[in-house]
């Protein structure tokens, strides 16, 4: 009877993190979709230039995210018309949490070349697929 138990407990455990790691990419996914729609309604002409973490390494990615969402404060829309889907879009990257922590990255945000916003978002995007993978 222990061993019926204790096994349908380690089947259980092990259909649960073969199921986290599918709810996470699509997580990601969701993510990467939305950072495409705010590139299309971002201001990318008389705007401050952005910090834009650019290949980092696997230990910087948590630094690198913390970056992005630093940045994304910083954003402002297109057009007027644009500002409640910009306003919302924004909040969805802001309270974004990426679970990896790793270790403690050496540079800083200010490290980082300048870059225009669409950059920026072409960025965080391209990071986001790295993660993905």
């Amino acid at each position: 009877m222990e061993r019926t138990i204790i096994f349908c407990m380690l089947f259980f455990c092990s259909s649960m993190a073969l199921t986290a790691a599918p709810h996470k990419i699509a997580k990601y996914k969701q993510l990467l979709k939305t950072i495409q729609l705010l590139e299309n309604t971002v201001k990318d002409k008389d705007v401050e230039l952005l910090h834009t973490p650019e290949n980092p390494v696997d230990e910087c990615l948590f630094t690198a995210v913390t970056c992005f969402q630093k940045g994304t404060l910083k954003l402002q829309p297109e057009n007027s018309q644009a500002n409640s889907t910009f306003t919302q879009t924004v909040k969805v990257l802001r309270i974004f949490t990426f679970g990896n922590r790793g270790k403690q990255c050496e540079s800083s945000c200010e490290s980082y070349e300048k870059k225009s916003p669409k950059e920026f978002l072409r960025s965080f995007a391209k990071l986001i697929q790295q993660v993905i993978r």
